[in-house]
């Protein structure tokens, strides 16, 4: 480390490392830190001075997060070397003089800066909110009242009911007196009567086609009606039941010879014989 040390003397008085990490003595990094502090501080020093104008205001406070974020990178620079965690123990007062705006992490306005216009309003504290209720708070407020099953309890609906209802029946009376006065409430009666005589004849119309359809109706069926099927008379029911008895006669008793026989006979003759 000695050799890489030796060749910082050199550069004693020279502008600060644009890196931290190119600094390699702790020495150094130390020397750096502390430059950075005082210009930090003159900076601050500068900018409570409203009468700068609203630019070089916003020009410094730039300047001064700037220098602060260099700070930060030689303060790791100096824990990588072996020194102290200024993160930890280092003073802070320069960095607590800025104010950050909610969302706006990192970014700090000092002194003038945070009464520039669009930076104060933003600065101004809202309201708090209030404190969410969960799904317990919001059951006990729920009750028979909550629905409006007791708002007749106490009669003093009721009480506004009648009195809105003397008025309304007060101007309806007023309306129609005025309304009989010039004539007017005749011509509504007139329109009236005219309206319902206009749909009766409408309602009648409708009866007259419905009627009409039905009846071409009626008259399509007619032609494709199926002929009725005769009926037998009681004499045909008469024998025919007899003429059943008599097979199941000659079935019982008769032989299978005596059957094709008959059965023969009756295919010569042409006619059904019955024994």
């Amino acid at each position: 480390s000695s050799g890489i040390n030796a060749e910082w003397p050199l550069r004693r008085g020279g502008k600060r490392p644009y890196l931290a990490t190119e600094c390699h003595s702790l020495q150094e990094a130390e020397k750096w830190r502390h430059q950075i502090i005082k210009e930090i501080a003159r900076k601050v020093s500068q900018i409570q001075n409203a009468g700068l104008g609203e630019f070089r205001i916003r020009d410094l406070n730039d300047e001064i997060n700037k220098l602060i974020r260099e700070k930060g990178h030689w303060q790791d620079r100096i824990v990588e070397l072996g020194g102290p965690n200024y993160h930890k123990i280092g003073p802070k007062m320069l960095d607590h003089e800025g104010k950050e705006l909610p969302g706006n992490r990192g970014y700090k306005y000092f002194g003038a800066a945070k009464d520039l216009p669009g930076v104060r309003e933003l600065f101004e504290e809202a309201p708090p909110q209030p404190p969410r209720k969960n799904r317990g708070d919001l059951m006990k407020d729920i009750d028979a009242y909550y629905y409006g099953y007791l708002d007749d309890e106490d009669g003093v609906l009721l009480k506004l009911e009648v009195e809105v209802e003397k008025k309304a029946r007060h101007l309806a009376i007023e309306e129609w007196k005025l309304k009989k006065e010039t004539g007017e409430l005749d011509k509504e009666l007139e329109e009236e009567e005219k309206k319902e005589r206009e749909e009766e004849e409408k309602r009648r119309k409708e009866l007259l086609e419905k009627r009409k359809e039905d009846d071409t109706e009626d008259d399509t069926s007619d032609q494709h009606t199926i002929a009725p099927l005769e009926v037998p008379s009681q004499k045909d029911v008469e024998i025919e039941l007899l003429r059943k008895k008599k097979m199941e006669l000659l079935l019982k008793y008769a032989s299978e010879d005596l059957q094709k026989t008959s059965m023969d006979a009756k295919t010569l003759m042409g006619r059904n014989l019955i024994f």
